[in-house]
């Protein structure tokens, strides 16, 4: 397979080629924002780089979030409009997976995503399978955790910091690794795995009459 990956969620703009036989590669810019005009040059950049012209991507995988809304939606719409135009497969892979996949020794493990506001987005591995996502508060956070009875729960993410679980071992692991989303993206099953966003929470923004945008 050829594979894409794009992570536009956060701070940096990154995108990474994987092609069977050769090592990957990896570009990476911090731009805060702006990843709407940095993008597409990013991808032309490494796709030629090594070779490969948009059409023999076999998928194209994106970052679905939590994260920057903003980014998020230009990650994703970005990679559903060059799977149509290419023929290939969009898969989207959740931003709290990509870290456990970096963790992929360490079990049981929670991932924690800073959502703001005294909240967190929160999901476990106990074993190879993920808990649905869950957005609490910060302190609703222990209790749910000594609910699950996990002994030696490891917590990671930009949540993590954030509570202070007795007895429990946090590392410092938040940011993601373009290698590890490449290998989720290899193993994603596309119709368990659409490239839509996940958010936090609901926009702020409104349009008129009091309508999200969607």
């Amino acid at each position: 397979m050829t594979l894409l990956a794009i992570d536009t969620t956060g701070p940096d703009c990154a995108v990474a080629l994987r092609v069977d036989g050769r090592p990957d590669r990896v570009l990476c810019e911090r731009i805060g924002r702006g990843h709407a005009e940095r993008l597409a040059p990013m991808v032309e950049q490494i796709l030629a780089d090594a070779g490969i012209t948009p059409r023999e991507l076999t998928r194209i995988g994106v970052t679905i979030g939590p994260g920057s809304f903003a980014g998020t939606r230009v990650g994703t719409a970005f990679a559903r409009g060059l799977a149509l135009a290419t023929g290939a497969v969009a898969i989207g892979i959740g931003n709290l997976a990509v870290i456990a996949r970096q963790l992929e020794d360490v079990r049981p493990l929670a991932v924690l995503h800073d959502a703001k506001r005294g909240e967190v987005i929160l999901q476990v591995w106990a074993g190879p399978e993920a808990s649905g996502p869950l957005r609490l508060t910060v302190d609703a956070v222990p209790a749910h955790l000594e609910v699950l009875a996990l002994n030696g729960l490891v917590l990671a993410g930009s949540g993590a910091a954030l509570v202070d679980p007795a007895g429990m071992d946090v590392r410092d692991v938040t940011a993601l690794d373009l290698h590890a989303l490449l290998d989720l993206v290899a193993e994603a099953d596309p119709a368990q795995a659409p490239a839509s966003p996940f958010y936090a929470r609901p926009p702020d923004a409104k349009l008129p009459g009091g309508i999200a945008p969607a």
